[in-house]
Parts: structure tokens; C-alpha cells; sequence
């Protein structure tokens, strides 16, 4: 549990309530780290405390609120932390990943109704993270967040569908809309960006050029498929002319997986004409992105804002797990180490220090493995 901002993780027990009217208790076998997590522990992205962080979560249903019908105890599902209302104005405008109900909503630290099923013995509410929070033996839900699994896919890899590996694969698939034969650069090769490789190979995009400020990152996106790879060359200018060298010439898509607007700038100028930067990581509220103006209306190089990969869990969780067990996405290949819930913060440590590809916190033991 995150205290305040800028403080610890703590591990401790908790009160958690039944699950109300369209609500589903989960009981958690994985969780993954991500780096949205952390912006919560250092401010980037303002979040009420206290609060139980994960977002990013697969397990099995344990119990049902009234008017409950998607999912039954004993399902396995994926967790999705953009459940969406299906009645505002973003939804009926096909979408939901821009549910204007439910941002509100997760900004205040509620479920869908506002309120939390997190307290201390003594009643104080705890907040939730992202409708979910993950980092948790247990959680509940809204509905609309539970995705059925087929019960042999690992939930380690569930877990991960419901945020990185969606939002990479969403980028390319339906943000960019890649095709065939589409030049494509990744800016920022954890999970996100890994995910986004995987991705552009698969459509047949040539070539696929991974991009980060460390060599090991590098090598994975090899191993993933990118056909070329640059080091950052420590600033935005430089690195857009290595990727416009290794594309001969500029990319059509350059997908950006850091938040930091200095890479964003790199993603833009590093695209040809009519070419996009697909702007995916979260950046601090106050970040501004300065751009070479007249190259946007002389060039229509253009800016994608990508929320999630702007993907329908419903549809796209399946069809990336069916992927993954036709052997067409190794996303097996993205978990690196594997740890126990009373070493998240270690788990943290892993993901900054660029050693970690993507960190499991494994909920099915207290152990590490």
C-alpha cells in the first residue's frame, strides 16, 4: 500500500468489502509491475492516498454482486483497468476506451459509483488504483473490468495482456493501424515498446526499428524481431537522424513507450512524410512537447495520442491470448523475473534500473521464484 506520495510501499492486511451490484471479487494469481504504477509513487501522475497500487492483474472470480452476468465464480479472467459505461458520449461514439464516466471516476480513487471496498479495521477508507489494484491477494472489481480466459493460458501472461502488452499491441494494430511494408520505429523497449515490436512484426512492417537508451533493451527487441536497432544518442535530434539513417529516410509510424517528451520529439522527427508519432507513455502533467511547426501542414506529419492502444478489451484480450497460444506472440518471453508480493518495491527497483524486461508479482505464493 502506497501512504503518501513520495513514500514506501507497505505490505499489511486490509478490510475488503463484498463485492456490490455489477462487482466481481477476484482472487489475484499475478500482477505485474508498470511503470504507471511507479508514477503514482513519485507524483508523476497525482493519485489519492492511501491507496493499493497494481493495475495490471489476472486471477479467478471468487464471488458475484447482484446483476452480475459476464463472468460466474471459478472463471479465470484478465483484468482490465478501462471498464467502460457504455452509455456516454465517448461510448456511443464507439470509444471506450475514452469513457467519460469512468476516467472521473478512477481520478478519485473509487469503483464505478465512487465509493471504495478498501478500509483499515478502524474504517478509514483506502483508495483503489485504476479500478483494480492488483498488488493484492484480492480485489474487487467493476464487471466490465473481468475479461474471460481460456483456463490454460498462464495468468502471468493475462496479467499482462490487461495493460503493456495491450496498450504496444494497440499502438500498431489500431492507433497506427500499421500495415504491410509500413517503416516502423519503437522509442523505449520495455514492456509497452517490446509489446509495440512484436506487434509490427506481426503486421509485416519493414523495418522495425527498436530504439532505447540501453544495450540490453536492445538486444531483447532483437530477439523480438526488430530488424534494426539504435542507441540513444543522447538527445532528440541526433537519435531522429540514426532512425531516419537505419529507415532510409524516415518512418511511417514511430511509437513512443517512455513518457519523456524528449523522446517524443525524437518519435516525431524521426517520421517522413505523412508519417506519425503514436504517443503512448504518460508524461508529467506539466511536460510540454515543442514541435517544428511548419513540417506538420508542409509534410501532414501528424501527433496520435494512443490510451490503451485504443483496444476493446473485450475483443482484443482474446485475440492477443489466442495469438500468444498459436505461437505467433512469444509474450512468454516478456516476464523476466518473477517475485513475491513483500518485494514490490524490489520489483521497482528491477524496472528502473532497465535490467527487468517485465517484473510478475506471483500471488499464488509468498515465495519468490
Amino acid at each position: 500500500m502506497l501512504e503518501r506520495t513520495g513514500g514506501p510501499l507497505t505490505v499489511g492486511d486490509l478490510e475488503l468489502a463484498p463485492p456490490g451490484p455489477e462487482e466481481v471479487l477476484v482472487r489475484l494469481q499475478a500482477s505485474g509491475v508498470c511503470h504507471s504504477d511507479y508514477n503514482a509513487v513519485d507524483g508523476t501522475a497525482e493519485t489519492p492516498c492511501p491507496a493499493v497500487l497494481g493495475h495490471e492483474g489476472a486471477g479467478v472470480v471468487e464471488t458475484v454482486g447482484e446483476r452480475v452476468t459476464r463472468v460466474r465464480p471459478g472463471d479465470h479472467v484478465a483484468l482490465s483497468w478501462a471498464p467502460s459505461c457504455g452509455a456516454c458520449e465517448e461510448c456511443l461514439r464507439d470509444l471506450p476506451w475514452l469513457c467519460s464516466t469512468a476516467r472521473p471516476a478512477m481520478a478519485a480513487g473509487g469503483l464505478m459509483d465512487g465509493t471504495s471496498r478498501l478500509s483499515r479495521d478502524d474504517g478509514e477508507r483506502i483508495f483503489h488504483y485504476s479500478f483494480l489494484s492488483t498488488f493484492a491477494e484480492a480485489c474487487v472489481v467493476p464487471e466490465r473490468s473481468c475479461v474471460p480466459i481460456p483456463p490454460d493460458v498462464p495468468f502471468e501472461i493475462a496479467g499482462l495482456v490487461g495493460c503493456a502488452v495491450t496498450t504496444g499491441l494497440g499502438a500498431v494494430w489500431r492507433t497506427a493501424r500499421v500495415r504491410p511494408g509500413d517503416r516502423v520505429a519503437v522509442v523505449g523497449c520495455g514492456g509497452v515498446g517490446l509489446s509495440a515490436v512484436m506487434a509490427a512484426v506481426a503486421v509485416g512492417a519493414e523495418p522495425v526499428i527498436a530504439v532505447d537508451a540501453a544495450p540490453a533493451k536492445l538486444d531483447a527487441a532483437r530477439s523480438f524481431g526488430a530488424t534494426d536497432l539504435v542507441l540513444w544518442q543522447g538527445d532528440s535530434e541526433s537519435t531522429a537522424e540514426a532512425i531516419r539513417t537505419a529507415s532510409a529516410g524516415g518512418v511511417d509510424f514511430a511509437v513512443e513507450a517512455t513518457g519523456r517528451p524528449e523522446a517524443m520529439l525524437a518519435a516525431y522527427l524521426a517520421t517522413r512524410a505523412r508519417g506519425a508519432a503514436v504517443l503512448v507513455g504518460i508524461s508529467r502533467a506539466d511536460a510540454v512537447l515543442p514541435l517544428p511547426a511548419l513540417t506538420i501542414p508542409r509534410g501532414e506529419r501528424r501527433v496520435l495520442g494512443s490510451i490503451y492502444g485504443s483496444s476493446k478489451p473485450e475483443r482484443d484480450f482474446p485475440q492477443a491470448l489466442a495469438l500468444y497460444r498459436s505461437g505467433r506472440l512469444p509474450l512468454d518471453r516478456l516476464v523476466s523475473h518473477r517475485l513475491a508480493l513483500h518485494e514490490v518495491e524490489r520489483g521497482f527497483e528491477l524496472m528502473r534500473s532497465g535490467d527487468a524486461l517485465r517484473v510478475v508479482i506471483d500471488l499464488s505464493t509468498q515465495e519468490a521464484t
